[in-house]
């Protein structure tokens, strides 16, 4: 009932909220119009107009014209504003400054025309100053191209500079100190897990990127997955005719040696365009663990001491392909086909060594371990996609079709020998298992977006998902070259997921102030069926559950000028369980820790607000405050001397912070990006019979200093540290990491050389605390392969014409819970 009741009651305030815009209605936005053409009076659809203001060129809007070469710019700022329109293979236009006020709302510009260069045609070059990171109503958009220091860089280096965005050397991004942050691609969610997402980040380059979204609050127009919100990372699609493209080689060396390659292709002839990414990537390195336990009896005396060192060497492998065909039969409308896909081999080697003590320290047990593992990963994915528009604002019509499968092999072996103080054995055993694992995703999206010439817009659409997962796990005990079937371990487990999806959402644009609210509905149901043997039994469950996902904006200009703005978003998120988490069943990581998955796993809900204030367009101030229930997260048991390791539900979750965000120029040659931040935890929970109440207050800093010492020659200095964390049961150490770079443009700027040395002082070494295990201690602590020094050189080649951009696919959501 109360559901019900709070469910009319966001449908109530979303309609009172369209009503009140339209009530103030009266305050019309700033325009700037006009048209477009060739010396010949043929209309240039393609061209790029860009706005800024005229006392200091700051970037204020852009857009591209219609089919008849006609543009409208919606302004929410008066102030004096010139334009500059660029199209390739003409001459730069520019206007004089012109004043836009209450006494004169429209600037009509009247016919440009573009005249020819006459040349061969070239990149165009922007000439606005382009910041970094820029505030919008819900969303905060990096521009990679604005940081010198980014060319030749990767998408995952790029990411690292973000505000608010920290990335581990084991690829696990978070956002604001927080994990559950899902990864899109062109507004498609990337499936993949930790270690395959970083292959992929490291594998994109910078160049490639047109810009990045950071939501903490997406619009209702996503899926409502991602506790603590969305990355979209808009990838650079070229609409020149001719053959245009770029190609990036990098080879780094730490303790091992890896490279990262990629080559991006486009082909436009008349109505037809061919764009292709591939890439191909090794990445070695090693992972140096130590890990202690201390064992107590009830009346907290210890009883045993345990110690592991553990060696992992990683060698990775891994080549990705993109490959996509548009057809313009006219200028409304466009017909897409994209595949994609890729293949990862992983071989590790893991190697440890563990010593168990009684209470006075004296030496009983010593367990030495060998764990060769080799996992393939492979990928294929497809999607057409149509997309109709409809009149000269710019309404669209857009249907996506994506099918995507996952293959994964895993074949492993996990060969422990036991000795006594004096070194002879006791006993052996080795255990060998194959677990293969499929997952099948569909999906079927239609979106439908309609804009005003009050600068207001509506949107909706829908979204049917469906997921279908198998996974087997074959354990043998081997005794003599002798395979026996280990029943306690070996298990089949499917999985099927099916989720309906609908949006609605509405924006409005005033002089000052600028809304925006929509709600998002989503009904899932989910069938989960565990196989039997002959030592337990077949288990089925079934959950169905519908959510509403409200979204709210605003934001308030203080002065007509802009220079300080007040914004507020808020938002409810979900995060499901990833597919392999659900299954019910245990294997062993080593001896002495087992993972297991949780069928009973229900999804985490999360509310999140924020209040933010910008000055300059350049400085920005955050206070945030999120309430989480059910929270996912890894959770240990300790259970005779054997640690458990599950996904499980941390009942309540609190975190609210400051974080303080910009750009400072010292100097003409000199540039300080900056992001720092002060969040306070708070955990509550009772996991495994023991009370949870983990809270604390960390720091984050991350500063960037970026020099350029001429047009050709830039070097960048920068890194982070944070002080101690809680997440749930951990408690995790402070890490500091120092890195440097050196770039130079060359062969007319086409070329770009990079040298990068990364964690310059080798201080990247995470470690922590296991807290509220039953009569137990944990600590671990650990050293990785982070000191590298790279050398990378990336070239890029344009020509022809850009056209406006287009973004496809509707898979998003799915993939992210791929591990």
């Amino acid at each position: 009932m109360t559901n019900g009741i709070i469910t009319v009651s966001k449908t109530i305030l979303l309609l009172c909220f369209i009503l009140f815009s339209k009530c103030i209605d009266a305050q019309t936005s700033f325009e700037i119009t006009g048209q477009v053409k060739d010396s010949t009076a043929q209309p240039l659809s393609d061209a790029i107009i860009q706005v800024l203001r005229a006392s200091d060129s700051t970037f204020i809007k852009s857009d591209f014209p219609n089919a008849d070469g006609q543009f409208r710019i919606s302004l929410t700022q008066s102030g004096d504003f010139y334009l500059v329109i660029q199209l390739v293979g003409y001459k730069t236009f520019e206007s004089a400054a012109e004043s836009i006020n209450e006494t004169k709302p429209v600037w009509q510009v009247g016919n440009i025309t573009l005249l020819s260069n006459g040349q061969q045609l070239q990149t165009v070059q922007v000439v606005s100053k382009i910041p970094f990171a820029e505030k919008k109503i819900d969303r905060v958009t990096v521009n990679p191209d604005a940081m010198i220091s980014n060319a030749g860089a990767t998408a995952l280096e790029v990411l690292e500079k973000a505000p608010g965005v920290q990335v581990d050397l084991n690829g696990n991004i978070s956002l604001n100190g927080r994990q559950g942050v899902v990864i899109y691609i062109d507004d498609k969610p990337v499936y993949l897990g930790s270690s395959e997402l970083a292959s992929y980040l490291r594998s994109l380059p910078a160049s490639s990127i047109a810009f990045i979204d950071i939501m903490t609050t997406p619009p209702a127009k996503y899926d409502a997955a991602g506790n603590v919100g969305i990355i979209n990372i808009r990838i650079k699609k070229s609409k020149a005719e001719g053959l245009n493209g770029g190609f990036n080689v990098s080879y780094g060396q730490g303790f091992y040696h890896r490279t990262n390659n990629s080559i991006n292709l486009n082909y436009r002839i008349n109505k037809v365009n061919i764009f292709t990414n591939l890439s191909y990537n090794e990445n070695n390195s090693y992972h140096d663990l130590t890990i202690e336990r201390n064992y107590f009896n009830e009346a907290q005396e210890l009883q045993t001491a345990f110690k592991q060192n553990t060696l992992i060497k990683n060698e990775n492998k891994s080549a990705t392909g993109r490959f996509g065909i548009d057809y313009y039969p006219n200028e409304k409308h466009t017909i897409g086909f994209l595949t994609s896909g890729f293949f990862e081999r992983s071989d590790t080697y893991t190697t440890n060594v563990a010593t168990i003590k009684n209470a006075e320290d004296a030496l009983m047990t010593t367990v030495v371990a060998l764990s060769p593992t080799r996992r393939d990963f492979v990928n294929g994915s497809g999607n057409l996609n149509y997309t109709w528009t409809l009149d000269s604002l710019n309404s669209q019509l857009s249907v996506n079709l994506d099918y995507s499968e996952y293959h994964s092999a895993m074949d492993q072996a996990l060969l422990s020998k036991n000795y006594d103080p004096s070194d002879s054995l006791l006993s052996r055993t080795n255990l060998i298992s194959k677990l293969p694992s499929d997952i099948q995703i569909a999906t079927a999206k239609v979106d439908y977006s309609k804009p005003f010439h009050d600068g207001s817009r509506f949107d909706f659409g829908g979204k049917s998902s469906y997921i279908k997962t198998n996974n087997i796990a074959e354990f043998y005990d081997e005794n003599d070259g002798i395979l026996t079937i280990n029943e306690d371990f070996s298990n089949q487990f499917e999985y099927e997921e099916k989720i309906q999806a609908g949006y609605i959402n509405y924006s409005k644009e005033f002089k000052k102030i600028s809304l925006q609210a929509g709600l998002r509905y989503e009904h899932t149901d989910i069938i989960g069926n565990q196989h039997g043997n002959s030592l337990h039994r077949d288990s089925v469950f079934t959950r169905t559950y519908d959510n509403i996902f409200p979204t709210f904006y605003a934001m308030y200009k203080i002065d007509t000028a802009a220079n300080h703005i007040l914004s507020f978003n808020y938002g409810r998120r979900i995060d499901r369980p990833n597919y392999q988490d659900m299954n019910p069943f245990t294997y062993p990581l080593d001896r002495f820790t087992l993972y297991a998955g949780n069928p009973f796993l229900q999804p985490t809900f999360s509310y999140n607000y924020e209040l933010s204030y910008t000055l300059l367009n350049r400085y920005t101030a955050t206070l945030y405050y999120s309430d989480v229930k059910n929270m996912i997260s890894e959770t240990i048991e300790q259970n005779t001397n054997i640690f458990y390791s599950r996904p499980g539900n941390i009942g309540k979750q609190q975190s609210y912070g400051i974080a303080l965000s910009g750009a400072a120029e010292l100097a003409k040659w000199w540039t300080l990006q900056f992001y720092t931040a002060v969040n306070y935890m708070d955990y509550s929970a009772k996991i495994y019979g023991q009370e949870l109440n983990n809270t604390g207050t960390y720091w984050y800093i991350g500063p960037t200093n970026q020099f350029k010492f001429n047009d050709k020659l830039s070097a960048e200095l920068g890194g982070s540290y944070q002080t101690r964390i809680v997440s749930a049961q951990f408690l995790l150490i402070p890490v500091a990491t120092v890195r440097a770079a050196l770039a130079l443009n060359c062969l007319n700027n086409k070329g770009s050389l990079k040298l990068v040395l990364n964690d310059v002082f080798y201080t990247y070494q995470p470690g922590g605390d296991i807290r509220n295990l039953y009569q137990s201690t944990a600590n671990w602590y650990s050293f990785f392969d982070s000191r590298v020094v790279t050398v990378a050189f990336g070239y890029r080649f344009n020509k022809g014409q850009v056209r406006s951009l287009r973004n496809v696919e509707g898979a998003e959501m799915e993939k992210s819970r791929v591990k």
